[in-house]
């Protein structure tokens, strides 16, 4: 029986992306997909033959703010708490937004910027399933992915402290959870009329009960800890097949056929430090004296300032440009990680923050590309050196390769809609009988 579904999304391109791929699978499936998102995505969604509705404001605008670049460049937290207020806006903004979207809705699926999703489910008694492009569930595997520190020593050098540890550093994710919590608990009563409830986090219902918590990226890339509940689900990454007809124009395509295949380099989403950027990929890539192609996307590169040893291109589907190069230079992010690893290039990554440093360090680890880099530590001779090991250093190559073999064989996108059936026509209702609502909701 057809459904109707309500997708919630904040972020950038690789956050939206995905959930494209998603109502795109489902609608196939005779559902009826609408897509919450910011105003910079509706040309987007409704080019893949979706419905949109905003979710407000203009994330890209959001982030071309000078605080953030100077908070990013220098670390500086002088801007946080302004950027923090407005980021807080944004999200009592969308709140409103996805209430008037989800009404006639029979669930709703939700990227972890928007866990207020949780408290309109409630409010609505339809399910909610949250998504998120990392891992977020804490366990006693691994640290919190946007960790960066060094692990305990073993206790009398023969006791291990790392479970202990791991599930301590998700202390981090709590005091991340605040920044969304302040006005998700003032919309919680003022719009929703429900009662306060115990903070529930990004991946249980108000009473507390896990919701289905869908990670959307390879379990081959990052496998899923064994002490995760069972509504914990590693899917595999859901790739939106790019329909365009994408093709290499005849100025690229004389670059391309004028020499070995170049290494891609771009630093995606995030508009900060153009002018240092630019100069330490520039004086990189002079040292290193090899072809490349440099994606300006949002990532801040002039390219009047690159040599002509190098093609700028505005914009072009990973699915098909990186199949075309030899070895990639990115920031990290899960979708560009995930499209390069699947297309079976060796990468350099060069993270800004959040979970980029954690995509970087499993890249690394799994042999397909030098040790990361964070671009504020960058200097033109890490660059340098790095684009020398991805052209010489057959062992990326290779790991790169058999890993994109295994990734072929997932089917993340079909896996999540399965499961987007199943939780819909299994739910069982938000309330007890003795629930009741304060009164907007009801």
């Amino acid at each position: 029986m057809s459904k109707r579904i309500a997708i919630a999304a904040i972020g950038t391109m690789g956050d939206v992306q995905p959930f494209v791929a998603l109502g795109r699978a489902l609608t196939k499936r005779g559902h009826s997909v609408v897509i919450a998102t910011t105003l910079d995505f509706e040309d987007f969604v409704k080019s893949h033959g979706l419905e949109y509705q905003t979710l407000g404001t203009d994330i890209q605008a959001f982030l071309r703010q000078s605080q953030f670049d100077t908070v990013m460049q220098k670390n500086s937290l002088l801007y946080a708490p302004k950027l923090l207020r407005d980021g807080q806006k944004i999200l009592k903004v969308a709140t409103r937004h996805l209430w008037a979207v989800a009404q006639d809705c029979d669930a709703i699926v939700f990227h972890q910027t928007t866990n207020f999703a949780v408290d309109i489910a409630e409010a609505l008694d339809i399910p909610s399933i949250m998504t998120a492009f990392q891992p977020l569930n804490p366990t006693g595997e691994f640290p919190y992915f946007a960790y960066e520190g060094t692990t305990p020593e073993p206790l009398f050098n023969r006791i291990s402290l790392d479970p202990l540890f791991n599930r301590l550093s998700y202390v981090i994710q709590a005091a991340y959870q605040t920044y969304y919590d302040f006005p998700r608990d003032r919309m919680r009563a003022k719009l929703l009329g429900l009662r306060s409830r115990k903070r529930s986090g990004f991946s249980k219902n108000a009473r507390g009960e896990p919701i289905p918590a869908l990670h959307a990226y390879s379990p081959i890339i990052s496998p899923r800890p064994g002490d995760w509940p069972d509504s914990t689900i590693v899917t595999g990454f859901w790739r939106l097949d790019d329909d365009t007809g994408w093709e290499p124009d005849a100025e690229f395509r004389k670059f391309l056929d004028a020499g070995d295949a170049p290494i891609y380099l771009g630093f995606g989403s995030m508009p900060w430090g153009a002018q240092r950027n630019t100069e330490i990929v520039t004086k990189a890539l002079k040292a290193w004296g090899g072809r490349a192609v440099v994606g300006k996307g949002w990532g801040g590169i002039r390219s009047e300032d690159l040599p002509d040893t190098v093609y700028s291109i505005e914009k072009a589907p990973h699915t098909r440009l990186f199949p075309l190069m030899k070895a990639l230079v990115h920031h990290g992010g899960a979708g560009t990680t995930y499209a390069g690893l699947y297309a079976g290039k060796p990468t350099f990554v060069v993270p800004h923050f959040f979970d980029q440093p954690y995509w970087g360090r499993r890249v690394y680890e799994l042999g397909c590309g030098p040790q990361p880099v964070r671009l504020r530590k960058l200097t033109p001779t890490i660059l340098a050196a790095a684009l020398d090991e991805l052209s010489s250093d057959t062992s990326y190559e290779q790991a790169a390769a058999e890993l994109s073999d295994r990734l072929h064989h997932e089917d993340g996108t079909n896996l999540a809609a399965d499961i987007v059936e199943e939780t819909i026509e299994g739910y069982p209702g938000n309330f007890d009988e003795s629930d009741q609502l304060m009164g907007a909701a009801s």
